[in-house]
């Protein structure tokens, strides 16, 4: 899967990770929240079907359009290269399930095919932790896309930058870096704030209402505003080129078979 040539049209922001509970939700809602304070109306696409985290924060927002689909079948890349079509003028931001390797292998080519014709860029965000599965999946899915976009996000959820000091050894990272993507950090949220966005299903601009109409107290407040500065800054290493659509695309790489011991990952699953 390549990405085109930046277009008329707004990009498609993927947040992968294949691996459950790396914090591709987090990222999700931290992008459309980013997205909305700039004035981008978005499309949310929530394809985590069995928790629909994000969806369930966002469906009722202004300026968003929200589906789900399941990409696991052909039929929802049929569906997604379809609601793209019909919102040129919004920007996408797919937050991906825990599986979503198996879904582009199997049928990722449909969008592949799909994006000239859009004329969107596609862009993901990669959400790791700190284990070497993590940099395995990544590897897979950058040889499922080759030239495509990645940017990788470290979870500081999982520790401290210092801690994610495998991923610059890997040959997967040269890869990304040969393809201008960045290295970007995300900022933990205090967890019991956290746990209140998710139970209450609140919106970040929502959370963060005052007066009357407050619906987390001030402390909550105050924490998830540092956290929401700090989200900004980091979105802003990438984000800006890319709605401008002035990001240079990386060296595009020729298409590979996988390894054999990739193949093998593939066909069996690795644990999401």
């Amino acid at each position: 899967m390549s990405a085109p040539n930046p277009g008329p049209c707004k990009p498609i922001f993927v947040v992968g990770g294949c691996k459950g509970g790396v914090g591709k939700s987090m990222v999700a809602l931290a992008l459309a929240d980013y997205l909305l304070q700039r004035g981008e109306p978005i499309l949310l696409l929530e394809t985590d079907t069995a928790n629909p985290d994000v969806w369930r924060m966002y469906a009722q927002e202004q300026d968003v359009v929200a589906e789900t689909l399941d990409l696991d079948q052909a039929e929802g890349w049929i569906d997604l290269a379809n609601v793209c079509d019909a919102h040129p003028e919004r920007v996408v931001v797919l937050n991906t399930a825990a599986r979503n390797h198996r879904g582009v292998a199997a049928h990722g080519e449909m969008l592949d095919r799909a994006l000239p014709e859009l004329q969107r860029r596609l862009v993901t965000f990669w959400v790791i932790n700190t284990q070497r599965d993590s940099l395995e999946l990544l590897e897979d899915y950058a040889r499922l896309l080759p030239g495509a976009a990645i940017h990788v996000v470290r979870n500081t959820f999982f520790g401290t930058p210092d801690k994610f000091d495998l991923y610059p050894t890997t040959a997967v990272a040269r890869e990304i870096a040969r393809r201008r993507g960045k290295i970007l950090t995300l900022d933990r949220l205090a967890d019991r704030v956290s746990n209140e966005l998710y139970s209450r299903r609140l919106a970040v601009a929502k959370a963060l209402q005052r007066g009357p109409n407050a619906r987390l107290p001030l402390g909550s407040r105050v924490e998830l505003e540092r956290w929401r500065a700090a989200v900004a800054r980091m979105f802003a290493e990438v984000l800006p080129d890319e709605l401008d659509g002035v990001a240079t695309p990386g060296p595009r790489a020729p298409a590979q078979e996988p390894r054999p011991e990739s193949a093998t990952a593939l066909a069996a699953g690795r644990p999401a």
